[in-house]
């Protein structure tokens, strides 16, 4: 890595340091503001290049701001070329001249056009990337990535830098399946892993990605956070968009939001319902040591899984007067998550020559309802940005799970295992979050946030009973648990720029009171803790158009649910596990440096990471007592891990009508501690690479092709392989864009697997698995009235984006 990380640096340097001395020059000033022809809006981050006209050589640049104004300082008098500069759209030049009498040059309103090339009866276009870089955070413009336009929010992230997504559409951000999923800035009523599953991506308008984020958000979450951004749209009156879709193998769904909007009032209501099933096969190979033998237990055949997820929600925004607004939101939906299976088993000892085989049928079912609602409201004091924000949130959250397998020979019950999982959780949220602005440059925030939850967990263990052909529960491995959660947190940032220098700083202080009732065996287990999480914020321009950012934040990642139970629980008929009420959190220290620059008409941004885990927590795998061919998974604190990494984005096109986004990321990792009682260090390069491409066929014609790699990895016991995708997508727009047609091919080389090999004194695993492939969509959209997402730089706010400015 460190070789990496030189080859950067030199790579920067050379483009940024022999600039750097132009700032410093007095002299001239242009000016001016950016826009969109069509939509009109203003354009944030467009490059702005002053170029000399003898040889076209660069100059000075610099960026437009969140308003699209730019400023280009330090002009000594001469005669010039200013370049207005964006991806997917034409360039605009203008020839000036700074004399002693005229220093000051504005350039008014500029408008762009998106590149069009005229083939003959065609037009072709380009189109802008759908991603793009803040000083704190990606954010991913979800109407750009077709190829997703009918699955959920996980499979847009499968198209982001930082992120990785697996065959089952786990989620890992750098590495971490350990994250914080907001919606709209508020955390979500489900699991991370759940919600991203969850969300139609129809009805994201943006997703932003924050991995060190500062002091005013919870810390929760080794790897940062995701932030999903639902739609809303900023045309006046009644307006809509409805989604279809419809593909192979029990696959559809739909979803619709409706809006009526007037000057000072906005009501709205969306939907969705979709189903996915996924066909796939499965090979599995285990071996359980003991001291006298080995046992040996091989699997394959079919497994099936899908999701089914309803959901709806409603809201109303009011502004009554210029500095008051309220919002109030609401949201009810039910999830359904099923996985099926019918595999022969051979089950033999190296004692032995005989082999058992028999046919296992599982069906393992994962249910249940959320609901929630969250009141904002915000005063404006008499300056700029002064304001007070109040939020109140409920979120309610039930869930069953069970999982039934029933070991078959010849149409005869062998042997059965039901296992169930069910219980509510109540979790009840204050928050208030106060901004004082000095200046245009410098503020102080401070906030205080309150979390209390209440939930329960019930287990219970049936065995089959081959005499009544009935399952019978067994009480010894039946348990009740109650969890009572209560944060406290306190915070405060102070913002302040000296020049090209830009500085933040924050603290945050929060108290945890956990609470942990074992119902059935009257033991109680407490945690009672306060602790800090310092952060800092950087950033320096280097020329005009060139900035470099650093940051360093603690964070912490809590243990939950059953990593916490001291008692032992059946999963299914070859798993139980145990947990451990004593698991201390981790805190992560986690370092990052960036830049954001350009080289002609090419964007280019470059950022290192180093993240410290301490008190790793890692499942543990070992061969269960009581049964050999069973395995035993707990949790313990083993250590720690360190990821050292870069990730580089590229946007450029290629030609006029073909825009290309690269994108790499490239990590060491290493995990060391204590094992089975003996000390032990793994590590590996891990690396992933995606490459995407859109081609503008014709105005109302587009084609998009992507590739994926992700690399092997490791794990404190194991290793997992990696795998190449190849997704394709046409868009075709009818009736002036009235109706838009999309036909998706996800995985088209059916490369798409999911391998892994994990082992111990005592036992060797290995699990195989591969869906169906290629998985075809057809995806329709109508949009009623003109609808219009909200773009986060035009002209109207959305005071609930959760966004950060620094």
């Amino acid at each position: 890595m460190n070789k990496i990380f030189t080859v950067l640096l030199i790579l920067l340097s050379t483009h940024l340091f022999p600039q750097r001395n132009q700032n410093s020059i007095s002299g001239g000033l242009v000016t001016g503001t950016v826009f969109d022809f069509e939509s009109k809006h203003t354009i944030e981050y467009a490059n702005i290049v002053l170029l000399s006209p003898m040889d076209s050589s660069l100059i000075n640049g610099t960026i437009t701001d969140a308003n699209g104004i730019f400023s280009l300082s330090g002009i000594q008098p001469g005669k010039f070329i200013v370049e207005v500069r964006f991806i997917g759209y034409k360039y605009e030049s203008f020839d000036i001249e700074v004399t002693a009498d005229k220093k000051n040059i504005d350039l008014g309103e500029i408008f762009i056009k998106p590149n069009a090339l005229e083939l003959k009866d065609v037009v072709v276009q380009g189109e802008r990337s759908p991603i793009s870089y803040q000083i704190d955070k990606k954010v991913i413009d979800v109407d750009k990535i077709q190829t997703v336009m009918s699955g959920n929010a996980a499979d847009v992230l499968q198209n982001v830098p930082s992120v990785t997504v697996d065959i089952e559409g786990n989620v890992s951000l750098r590495g971490s399946v350990n994250f914080t999923v907001l919606i709209d800035g508020r955390p979500s009523i489900m699991s991370s892993q759940d919600a991203l599953q969850q969300i139609p991506a129809s009805s994201i308008q943006n997703i932003e990605i924050i991995t060190n984020p500062s002091a005013k958000y919870d810390p929760e979450g080794t790897a940062g956070i995701i932030n999903i951004i639902l739609k809303k749209n900023e045309s006046l009156g009644l307006s809509g968009v409805i989604n279809a879709n419809v593909g192979l193998h029990e696959k559809y769904g739909g979803d619709f939001l409706f809006q009526y909007r007037t000057s000072s009032l906005i009501y709205m209501l969306g939907m969705d319902y979709n189903k996915r099933i996924f066909p796939g096969n499965s090979i599995s190979e285990d071996a359980y040591i003991s001291q006298n033998s080995t046992s040996y237990l091989n699997s394959n055949g079919e497994s099936e899984w899908g999701r089914i997820g309803f959901g709806i929600r409603g809201g109303i925004e009011f502004n009554f007067t210029e500095k008051d607004f309220i919002n109030l939101a609401v949201r009810y939906g039910t999830r359904e998550g099923n996985q099926n299976s019918i595999l022969n088993y051979d089950n033999w000892s190296s004692n032995s020559i005989d082999t058992l085989s028999y046919m296992n049928m599982t069906n393992r079912m994962r249910d249940g309802e959320y609901a929630g609602s969250n009141l904002t409201y915000i005063h404006k004091f008499g300056g700029s940005n002064h304001e007070i924000k109040g939020e109140f949130n409920y979120r309610y959250n039930d869930g069953d799970e069970s999982t039934l397998t029933e070991s078959i020979d010849n149409g005869f019950i062998l042997d059965g295992k039901k296992t169930t999982e069910f219980g509510p959780s109540n979790e009840l949220e204050a928050k208030i979050d106060y901004t004082l602005p000095f200046s245009d440059v410098r503020k102080f925030e401070a906030g205080y946030e309150a979390e209390f939850e209440n939930s329960d967990e019930n287990n219970a263990l049936y065995l089959y009973d081959s005499l009544t052909t009935n399952y019978q529960q067994q009480y010894e491995f039946s348990n009740s648990v109650n969890y009572i959660n209560n944060y406290q947190g306190f915070y405060s940032t102070y913002t302040d720029q000296f020049g090209d220098f830009g500085l933040q700083g924050g603290l945050r202080a929060e108290y945890t009171y956990r609470i942990i009732n074992l119902i059935n065996e009257s033991d109680e287990f407490v945690i009672d803790r306060w602790d800090y999480f310092p952060t800092i914020h950087t950033s320096y321009k280097f020329t005009e158009g060139s900035q470099m950012m650093a940051s360093y934040t603690r964070r912490i990642q809590r243990p939950h649910g059953w990593e916490l139970e001291p008692f032992l629980t059946w999963v299914d008929a070859n798993n139980v596990r145990i947990g451990n009420p004593e698991l201390l959190p981790e805190l992560i220290d986690s370092y990052e440096a960036g830049i954001q620059t350009f080289i002609g008409s090419v964007n280019l941004s470059v950022e290192l990471y180093h993240r410290i885990t301490n008190n790793k927590i890692e499942r543990i795998r070992s061969v269960y007592e009581e049964d050999e061919n069973v395995s035993l998974n707990t949790v313990a604190n083993i250590g720690k891990d360190f990821a050292t990494g870069s990730e580089l984005m590229i946007l450029f096109d290629p030609l006029e009508f073909w825009n290309a986004n690269y994108m790499a990321n490239l990590y060491n990792y290493r995990i060391e501690g204590t094992l089975y009682d003996e000390p032990f260090e793994r590590q590996s390069f891990n690396w992933s690479t995606r490459l995407n491409n859109m081609f503008k066929i014709t105005s109302n014609t587009q084609l998009q092709i992507n590739f994926n790699y992700n690399s092997p990895g490791v794990s404190s016991q194991g290793t997992w392989e990696g795998f190449f995708t190849a997704d394709v997508s046409v868009k075709q727009d009818l009736f002036e864009r009235l109706l838009s047609l999309t036909l998706q091919v996800r995985d088209l080389f059916g490369t798409a697997k999911h391998e892994f090999s994990s082992s111990g004194p005592d036992f060797y695993s290995y699990n195989y698995f591969e869906r169906e492939s290629p998985m075809v969509i057809l995806n329709a959209r109508i949009n009623l009235n003109n609808f219009k997402p909200k773009r986060e730089n035009g002209e109207m706010e959305n005071p609930n984006n959760g966004g950060e400015e620094f």
